[in-house]
């Protein structure tokens, strides 16, 4: 059997965010996949609606690659494992290059060292002309192992402020492989959480195209595909043990957010995933012996989700035969007793957890978080999650599902809850926290 082939990979990077990292790798991947390679789409961090977008756009599903939430090994086989079989891996980054958690890690600048792959810099020239030599030279030679291999910029006025710029970088010796013009009205729209999923935004097409468009005309693929640097062929590695053997997973506009890395894992132990959509009133599959809620946006669909006679039903069976039920921030949400949207309006929940939670106190608690589950998930005991969320949550009469402290390792009130089998919390797990031992993985699921 031939040995499979692996991709070349660039990390996307910017000196700061909305400098336009998203609209670059999104053109990037509809310009290659119209010249008919096949790009493997990635994202820097927890974030999962822009692993969204480069889904929809690459037609495949794209990875997250956090580097403060995961080990080097973690990372490596993650990327190893979506480059397989592939012409090229496009990492979107997060934030600006060097910025990390509040410990300072976990920047996409520490991820492209590790992974040991090229940035391009994606810099907005709109308010600057010569100064932009000084800008990027300070990132070029920030940190020795982050290698800045072409600049694309950003918003340029003319021909002549292109000139300019172009003048000034010279003395960088990095290469401009890409000058994309100011597009007012080519930008994704947002909400409290980010920006909108894909399936939100009518013209969302249209959107796609005109990046592609815009890219293939103003950038250099070729000389960006020659940036690429192989990705290192590394062993799968399975962090995150299946929740079940089978597991059924709420999928659909008020569930949108699980990671791709877990379904990897999961199926990759052998086990089966069916999903199923609160929304259409669905229940989960009667023969799976875990469920999962994940995140997402319920208090959008509140009064539906409320009326959803046959999914609360399937709930409410599934606890009673003690299978296994988790739920994360909107997940967790539902499987209390009520949402009070942001209009005020109280819609009633599952009711298999004590809590009510509420979206019109709207307070945002936002950060990385070390975690350590007090019972009933067959994870290690000690995990790396994330919090992002604008409601707050009454009722801590059960008891809190996580210990937890910040990225700092200041430490915060327990959070979430646990009712016999059900559980849940704000919490976005998104690995295990360093290398654990099969004992204590055994461990945490036995308490």
């Amino acid at each position: 059997m031939a040995e499979k082939t692996m991709a070349g990979g660039l990390v996307i990077a910017a000196p700061h965010s909305n400098s336009g990292k998203t609209i670059l790798t999104l053109g990037l991947i509809r310009a290659f996949g119209e010249k008919g390679l096949a790009v493997a789409p990635a994202k820097t961090g927890p974030d999962y609606i822009d692993t969204a977008f480069l889904s929809a756009v690459a037609h495949a599903e794209a990875i997250n690659l956090d580097p403060w939430a995961m080990s080097g090994d973690r990372l490596g086989a993650s990327a190893s494992a979506q480059a397989v079989d592939t012409d090229l891996m496009l990492v979107e980054g997060v934030m600006g290059l060097f910025d990390g958690a509040a410990d300072g890690s976990g920047s996409t600048g520490d991820l492209a060292a590790i992974l040991g792959l090229p940035v391009i810099l994606v810099v907005d020239a709109s308010h600057q002309s010569q100064s932009i030599g000084a800008l990027v030279s300070g990132f070029v030679n920030w940190r020795k192992n982050v290698r800045i291999g072409g600049i694309v910029l950003n918003k340029v006025g003319s021909d002549r402020h292109l000139l300019l710029l172009k003048n000034a970088l010279a003395q960088t010796g990095i290469p401009v492989v890409g000058a994309l013009p100011r597009i007012k009205d080519l930008q994704v729209p947002g909400r409290h959480l980010g920006l909108v999923l894909p399936g939100e935004i009518g013209r969302f097409e249209a959107l796609a195209s005109e990046a592609g468009k815009l890219v293939a005309t103003h950038c250099d693929l070729d000389a960006i595909l020659d940036l690429a640097t192989p990705v290192e062929r590394t062993p799968r590695r399975c962090s995150l043990a299946p929740l079940g053997q089978h597991i059924a997973i709420a999928k659909d506009a008020a569930f949108a957010f699980i990671y791709q890395h877990w379904l990897n894992d999961w199926r990759a132990q052998g086990a089966q995933i069916s999903f199923f959509s609160p929304l259409g009133d669905q229940g989960p599959d009667e023969s799976a012996d875990a469920i999962f809620l994940p995140g997402g946006y319920p208090e959008l669909h509140g009064e539906v989700l409320a009326g959803a006679s046959g999914f609360i039903a399937g709930m409410h069976r599934a606890q009673s035969r003690g299978k296994l039920i988790y739920g994360e921030c909107g997940g967790y949400m539902v499987l209390g007793q009520s949402l009070t949207d942001q209009q005020g309006v109280t819609h009633k929940m599952a009711g298999l957890l004590p809590h009510d939670t509420f979206m019109d106190r709207p307070r945002l608690v936002l950060g990385y978080r070390n975690l350590n589950h007090a019972a009933g998930l067959p994870w290690p005991r000690t995990l790396r999650g994330h919090e992002f969320h604008y409601s707050s949550s009454g009722d801590h009469s059960a008891r809190p599902l996580f210990t937890a402290s910040d990225a700092l390792g200041n430490e915060l009130d327990p959070m979430g809850a646990v009712v016999g089998r059900v559980m849940g919390a704000y919490a976005h797990v998104i690995d295990q926290a360093g290398d654990v031992d099969v004992a204590d993985v055994e461990a945490g699921a036995d308490k």
